[in-house]
């Protein structure tokens, strides 16, 4: 009876020290297998370095630098470099770029001139010339050139308007680019003249040609017609009369219409032409267009060979801040040497350095 006791007992103790004794914890066998995990993967890691060490810097299609898998979303510096910044929708403008185009439009400067191709006589050219200056000078304030500037100027200038140009523009619109005149205006007109009990009668009758200076692009016309101006002293000052009067009246028109139809046409901004000789390298040239998109609105590429690329660019930029753009676009395409020959008014000349 004391045996069976003492082991019911025993049996009693050992029941109780298992109702008792906690519970294997779970959170030990976890810290266990993340540390097996971590060890797997480093040693998965410290493989795929090795791996693309041999293999030129590639493992299982992934870089040594990307084997965790982290870093693969964010593209690399040369990937972001190279896609090209979309340019605004035309028509859409900052603050600054109205700031611009109205400053631009308050401040166009005119070339006025004759039809060459009409039959004018010199002194009736020069009258009606004279008039539309007179109206620029006095009413708007703006700087001219006079006729008599022009005159000179197509004779002094005719050896370096081939030099520059090839004859593939007309001598008129090459002299008025390089006056910066925004606008070329070209007159077209005739008198007729009558005589009655010893006085002069004349009128005269014409047209006001608008002209893009950088294009030569026909933007509009004004036409104008004169009353019928008397004279006592002879038929040509009746007519010169007439030509003043007629000129002066259209001037107003013209100059409205001229910065309706500039403003129309620049929802692209002002266009420049860019000739870049000795190209040899087309991909640099792509290179350069890219680089260039980023900071002006529009890259039109108008030609290219192995000896000169032109490109227009649209841009609401200065012809100053143009020729910045351009040098640092070309340090990004590698024409490292790239320096400017010449330029007149919204054309520019450079060279390659190649």
């Amino acid at each position: 009876m004391r045996i069976i006791v003492c082991v019911s007992v025993v049996c009693l103790a050992v029941m109780a020290s298992c109702v008792s004794a906690p519970e294997p914890a779970r959170q030990d066998s976890r810290a266990t297998d993340s540390a097996a995990s971590t060890a797997t993967g480093t040693t998965d890691e410290n493989k795929a370095r090795a791996m693309a060490l041999v293999q030129g810097g590639t493992a299982g299609g992934t870089t040594a630098g990307t084997a965790s898998g982290t870093s693969t979303s964010a593209p690399s510096a040369a990937a972001t470099e190279a896609v090209d910044t979309p340019p605004p929708a035309p028509g859409v403008m900052t603050p600054e770029e109205e700031a611009f185009l109205n400053n631009y439009l308050a401040r166009l400067q005119y070339m006025v001139y004759y039809d060459e191709r009409s039959v004018i006589d010199a002194q009736s050219a020069k009258v009606a010339v004279n008039q539309a200056n007179r109206y620029l000078i006095e009413k708007l304030g703006l700087s001219v050139v006079d006729f008599d500037q022009i005159e000179k100027n197509k004779k002094d200038q005719q050896s370096a308007y081939q030099a520059e140009t090839g004859g593939s523009i007309d001598l008129i619109q090459y002299l008025a680019q390089k006056y910066n005149a925004d606008v070329y205006v070209e007159l077209s007109f005739n008198a007729t003249p009558s005589s009655s009990s010893g006085k002069f009668y004349a009128t005269a009758q014409g047209s006001m040609k608008i002209f893009d200076t950088s294009t030569a692009q026909l933007l509009g016309s004004v036409a104008f017609q004169s009353p019928q101006v008397m004279s006592t002293t002879s038929s040509e000052s009746a007519i010169a009369n007439a030509v003043a009067a007629s000129v002066w009246s259209a001037m107003p028109r013209m100059t409205d219409q001229s910065k309706t139809l500039v403003k129309n046409s620049m929802s692209r901004g002002v266009r420049y032409e860019v000739l870049i000789q000795n190209t040899p390298d087309s991909r640099q040239i792509s290179t350069l267009r890219r680089a260039l998109a980023k900071v002006v609105r529009e890259v039109e590429q108008i030609s290219y060979s192995p000896a000169e690329t032109r490109l227009a660019l649209y841009t609401f930029k200065s012809r100053d801040k143009l020729e910045d753009a351009m040098y640092d676009a070309s340090e990004r395409a590698g024409l490292l040497d790239l320096y400017l020959l010449y330029s007149r008014g919204k054309s520019f000349t450079f060279n390659s350095g190649l």
